[in-house]
């Protein structure tokens, strides 16, 4: 199994976008005039979060799995990176690839990004999927122990580091494809301008940046998409009752939890995921 195995029966396109100036990485694929739906991943992370959910997806939907601002092959510019401007970034995605409204799913940081983004212009978002979403916290533990496995695994050439920065979202580690999405972290961690801008990746995991940030249930309060949140019992970066105070802050929002999951529900339970997904977005649309 591998990244590529998994998207082998897919018609997709590897592709580079302008997005208001910013050279965005995207994976697309699906029908041309299906809806939208666009998957964020997490901090420090990248695209292939979704390889799994990417197949059943495009089947109906025009799928688009990007590498944020800042992170993966996406240009870096130097800002610090804080919700507004990953916002920004996504808006002028869209702006770019002609989607006036979009489904969002968003992972961990993406969530964060998603939602927010749902509350500033509730008519550009047809629903939210919310999957171990951050940013409604400060935790100062988590931060430290973000900062410090990414930092080892982007200072240090020796690859275990950066597995072991992998290996502290997932509750089960998947030694094939997860070695594989091992080995493109790697090389995006590795790449000077990558090492140039991890400064302004971790801005968020510094407790006045995160105040700053933070997304309250009175933001919260405001989103009008449908909301799915799911979360993983074995989330090592929260626990189940900060899902339900997510659930309860939005509007309508319903929360699924997966067991023997941790912080990547889209990849560790693809099989209890994608339907759910899928029925979902069936319903929003």
């Amino acid at each position: 199994m591998s990244i590529w195995t998994e998207l082998v029966d897919v018609d997709y396109r590897h592709a580079y976008v302008d997005a208001g100036g910013v050279r965005t990485r995207a994976l697309q694929a699906g029908p041309e005039d299906g809806e939208h739906v666009i998957f964020l991943h997490g901090t420090t992370g990248h695209l292939e979060a979704f390889v799994r959910n990417i197949p059943s997806h495009a089947e109906r939907y025009r799928c688009h799995a990007i590498d944020m601002l800042g992170h993966g092959y996406t240009g870096k510019p130097d800002r610090p990176g804080e919700i507004p401007a990953y916002v920004e970034h996504l808006w002028a995605y869209m702006d770019a690839v002609g989607a006036e409204r979009a489904h969002l799913v968003g992972e961990s940081l993406g969530g964060w990004v998603a939602s927010w983004a749902a509350s500033e212009q509730p008519d550009r978002v047809i629903s939210l999927q919310l999957l171990c979403m951050g940013g409604t916290k400060i935790n100062p533990q988590v931060m430290e122990r973000l900062k410090t496995t990414t930092r080892a695994a982007v200072e240090q050439e020796d690859p275990s580091f950066t597995k072991e920065r992998l290996r502290l979202l997932w509750a089960n580690w998947d030694e094939q494809l997860g070695d594989e999405i091992a080995d493109v972290r790697f090389d995006i961690y590795h790449r000077p301008d990558f090492k140039a801008n991890l400064h302004n990746l971790l801005a968020l995991q510094e407790v006045e940046a995160r105040e700053r940030n933070l997304l309250r249930p009175e933001r919260m309060a405001t989103i009008k998409a449908p909301t799915l949140v799911v979360w993983g019992n074995k989330n090592p970066l929260g626990g189940v009752p900060e899902a339900e105070a997510i659930a309860a802050a939005i509007p309508g929002a319903r929360l699924e939890v997966f067991n023997d999951c941790g912080h990547w529900p889209q990849h560790e339970r693809p099989e209890l995921y994608n339907p759910l997904s899928l029925a979902f977005l069936a319903e929003a649309s």
